[in-house]
């Protein structure tokens, strides 16, 4: 199945989409469903009011999670493209609802900051509440995936030791448009599909999710080891090689261009940066 939340007159919706239609499945966002036990099969089953898929205004596909959490040096290229050893553990950094936007929403460009940089991001969606998952357990927690873009200010992510400043930005991270489940995906839960980031059209990030060190299963296992997940919780797997921070010469978002995510089976971001207004 293909889950999204869409906005639609003031309020939004959980929806499947069935063809060119998306089907209302009778809760406000997909977070909701996922808390609900069965979710898959009341997806599956529901029989709500359509709306037309072309014209839909998305939403975080989970606008509020409990917790983001997300990966940073997890592609072998983008390791080696930062200057660093391969690591032996994940390394984790978070960020909060208020940094996430809907797949066609604009990313804003805080004024603060002269190091404005794109990531590629296969992110893994919880369906279960677990805590020390290992093996079958962390496989059936993971409800399915999307796509996100790690937008990130680099000057304050390297301000100091810990990354969390530069990477926790209001309204700075597209994630969508769809929750794809893991039995449409090549791989399963560990899905090998192909990612891309462009920049005004040109190709800026192109790798496969079968280069990650730590696999979703991994990620699941590792994160539900220091803190329970929850459904609607969202892990990002991390980037591959060709962020602008990484560039000779660096290469940042400076306002107006628009940056389109795509991740093989899942669709497509599809944003455009603009400064930040004063208040």
């Amino acid at each position: 199945m293909k889950l999204a939340t869409i906005r639609r007159g003031g309020a939004t919706r959980a929806v499947r989409l069935d063809g060119e239609v998306l089907v209302d499945l009778g809760v406000p966002d997909v977070g909701a469903l996922l808390r609900q036990d069965g979710w898959a099969e009341r997806a599956a089953a529901a029989s709500g009011p359509t709306y037309s898929a072309a014209a839909a205004d998305f939403a975080p596909v989970v606008p509020a999670p409990a917790k983001v959490v997300c990966v940073g040096l997890n592609y072998r290229n983008h390791i080696q493209e930062m200057g660093r050893d391969l690591p032996e553990h994940p390394t984790l950094f978070a960020k909060f609802a208020d940094s996430l936007i809907g797949a066609g929403d604009d990313i804003v460009r805080p004024d603060e900051t002269d190091a404005f940089d794109w990531e590629v991001e296969l992110a893994v969606v919880v369906g279960k509440h677990v805590r020390r998952a290992r093996g079958e357990e962390a496989e059936r927690a993971i409800a399915g995936f999307t796509a996100l873009n790690d937008i990130t200010c680099r000057d304050w992510q390297f301000r100091t030791r810990e990354w969390l400043q530069g990477k926790m930005w209001d309204s700075t991270t597209p994630v969508g448009p769809y929750l794809v489940t893991p039995d449409e995906l090549p791989g399963g839960v560990r899905p090998s599909l192909d990612v891309r980031l462009l920049v005004d059209g040109e190709v800026m990030q192109s790798d496969s999710t079968g280069d990650l060190l730590f696999d979703p299963v991994d990620l699941v296992e590792y994160v539900s080891t220091i803190v329970r997940l929850n459904p609607g919780d969202i892990i990002a797997t991390g980037t591959p090689g060709g962020v602008g921070h990484a560039r000779r010469p660096e290469r940042y978002l400076l306002g107006g261009e628009t940056v389109v995510t795509e991740i093989q089976g899942i669709g497509r971001l599809e944003n455009r940066v603009v400064k930040e207004q004063a208040s």
